[in-house]
């Protein structure tokens, strides 16, 4: 979402995104913090099917990805620039974070296993939970950069191919990791 932004919108609207992106964030990070990993640390099965269908979805993702690799690829539309409003631009990376089982997973599964055992549960996810937008916001500042300079390269087939194909087997690590992690 935020790639697309910055190649059609320009910098300003992937900016934009991602200040809603973030927010999205940290929503899940707090709502993790007040309850939702309080009940997949103490129930082994619930998080147990929180942890599959998480791993699921990554692969039926990668998969989805590798598929795509046999589509041909057109170029960006770089000069559609329309001028981007910030509040639907904020709200399109809100929405698309709210509605993504990654971050929900990742906020659930992934942000308590980082917290201490001595460590009180809620407040580590907390504050993990506050640094996590910002980590998130520093790579996609160093994308955007990297989209801006890069545009006309990207745009060229097999570029656009090995980034899919590379994007794929990232997806498919996520997956594993997932399956690898054991329950707090």
């Amino acid at each position: 979402m935020v790639l697309r932004q910055s190649i059609l919108g320009g910098s300003r609207a992937a900016l934009y995104s991602i200040i809603g992106n973030s927010l999205g964030l940290f929503i899940w990070g707090a709502l993790s913090a007040i309850g939702l990993s309080a009940i997949f640390s103490t129930s082994h099965t619930a998080y147990s099917i929180l942890k599959w269908t998480g791993v699921s979805y990554l692969v039926f993702l990668s998969i989805q990805t590798l598929l795509h690799l046999k589509n041909s690829y057109g170029k960006f539309n770089l000069d559609s620039g329309g001028e981007i409003k910030p509040w639907p631009a904020i709200r399109l990376g809100l929405i698309t974070n709210l509605t993504n089982a990654k971050a929900a997973v990742f906020a659930v599964a992934f942000l308590p296993q980082f917290v201490p055992p001595t460590f009180s549960l809620g407040l580590g996810i907390f504050i993990f939970g506050c640094l996590w937008p910002l980590v998130s916001t520093s790579w996609y500042l160093i994308l955007i950069w990297t989209i801006d300079k890069s545009s006309v390269f990207i745009q060229k087939p097999k570029v656009r191919r090995l980034l899919t194909a590379i994007s794929a087997i990232g997806i498919m690590g996520l997956a594993i990791g997932l399956a690898l992690t054991s329950a707090r």
